[in-house]
């Protein structure tokens, strides 16, 4: 994931419209990805409040949405590197 600045107006457009196109389902996965591989209780926490504001990223901040982007990448680039 390439680093955002959250104040750049430009690259918070980006991450929010990332964010807006994870559906429910795929937050679910994340999810139980994220418990499965005991990623820590705050990690799991920011990832099901994420979930509860799926496609609706106005209502979370610039630094969430960054972490919440972090977290999906490393999830999916682990992933990858299991198949």
């Amino acid at each position: 994931m390439p680093k955002y600045d959250i104040n750049d107006p430009t690259d918070l457009d980006i991450m929010r419209s990332q964010f807006d196109m994870i559906t429910h389902r795929e937050w679910d996965q994340y999810i139980a990805i994220a418990t499965e591989r005991n990623m820590g209780y705050k990690n799991i926490n920011i990832l099901q409040t994420a979930a509860k504001k799926a496609g609706i990223s106005k209502y979370l901040s610039p630094k969430v949405i960054n972490w919440v982007l972090e977290l999906v990448d490393q999830i999916e680039e682990e992933e990858e590197d299991l198949s």
